[in-house]
């Protein structure tokens, strides 16, 4: 009886597990129902086997008063006894032995169930932890995309603020460049007596060049100012005198002939810079409100040409000095800058 409600009750512990596969239970529910079968024909067996005892318990029972009468009878049925005791040992060796395997199958089956317990066990926590760790990547996602909108709100106003002042920044550079079309309509009303003398005024890269060739300024290979040039200069110190916002940058060029001078100036390069000079000296002298920190004085020789040299026309296009008047932007860009 015991055996039997270990059975049922390691079958229905098996059958209730929801960690065994359809398949295990499957087959564990087919051996199940052969083991019950063989178990109930036995029990069948057992029951009839019983019955036939009680019967002849009865019948001894019954013979008893008869014993020497039946004696051969009793023989008889001591022996048919003796064969059903050894028939019922034998049975009951068999369902020991059936009960024995179907208890080992049980255990391996519990081995079984245990490893896919541990295993789920296992899976489980890894699934969790991997939740955890997508909460954790959400929340810090969440984080980025409150950062960003924060960021992006922030870049916005920024950006409205940069527009602003891009806006702002134009318009002053629109006022500059106003600026420098009423000085280069200053100078060139100023040196208008000079425009068919070799001197010219035009705005480029929003600047004013005021290019003044070497027949008009300076004999050859000289760097004495003419006078007709030194009135040029006079006229233009004025107008440089009048705004003092300006920057002024004298250059001086030449051709590609070499030097031939018998002084302390050795090549072009060293020509050109005294030329420029002498002009930022008579800019100064003429205009004695200009600041001198105003005026810078450079010489680029042959090396910075506007024609070419391989012609007369060149060649006298190239001899040039030019004063290059720029707005000061440094108000402008420390404003842009900030």
């Amino acid at each position: 009886m015991i055996k039997r409600n270990l059975f049922y009750g390691t079958l229905a512990m098996l059958a209730m597990s929801s960690c065994v596969s359809l398949s295990e239970h499957e087959s564990l529910k087919t051996k199940y129902d052969q083991t019950a079968k063989q178990y109930n024909l036995t029990r069948q067996e057992l029951e009839e086997i019983k019955e036939e005892n009680a019967a002849l318990t009865r019948q001894n029972n019954a013979l008893t008063s008869e014993y020497g009468e039946l004696a051969s009878s009793k023989n008889r049925c001591d022996l048919t006894v003796d064969s059903l005791n050894r028939r019922i040992e034998r049975l009951r060796q068999h369902y020991d032995t059936t009960m024995e395997n179907y208890m080992q199958e049980v255990a391996g089956k519990n081995r079984d169930l245990n490893r896919a317990q541990n295993l789920l066990t296992a899976r489980t926590k890894e699934l969790n932890d991997k939740e955890e760790e997508l909460r954790i990547k959400e929340q810090q996602f969440a984080e980025q995309q409150e950062s960003f909108r924060l960021q992006r709100s922030e870049m916005i106003a920024k950006q409205a603020e940069l527009e602003r002042e891009e806006a702002a920044t134009r318009a002053q550079l629109e006022a500059k460049e106003h600026e420098l079309e009423a000085v280069r309509n200053s100078v060139t009303n100023a040196l208008i007596g000079f425009a068919d003398k070799g001197l010219k005024v035009e705005t480029k890269d929003g600047k004013v060049y005021v290019s003044m060739e070497n027949k008009l300024m300076f004999p050859s290979a000289s760097w004495t100012v003419s006078k007709e040039g030194a009135n040029a200069i006079k006229e233009l110190a004025k107008v440089l005198e009048q705004d003092t916002t300006l920057n002024i940058m004298v250059e001086g060029h030449t051709d590609n002939d070499p030097y031939r001078g018998n002084t302390a100036v050795k090549d072009n390069w060293d020509l050109s810079v005294m030329r420029a000079t002498a002009i930022v000296k008579l800019l100064l002298q003429h205009g004695p409100g200009i600041d001198p920190t105003r005026i810078e004085a450079s010489g680029h020789g042959e090396f910075a040409p506007k024609a070419d040299n391989s012609t007369a026309e060149g060649k006298a296009a190239n001899r040039r000095t030019e004063i290059i008047l720029s707005p000061n932007l440094d108000k402008l860009l420390r404003q842009m800058a900030q």
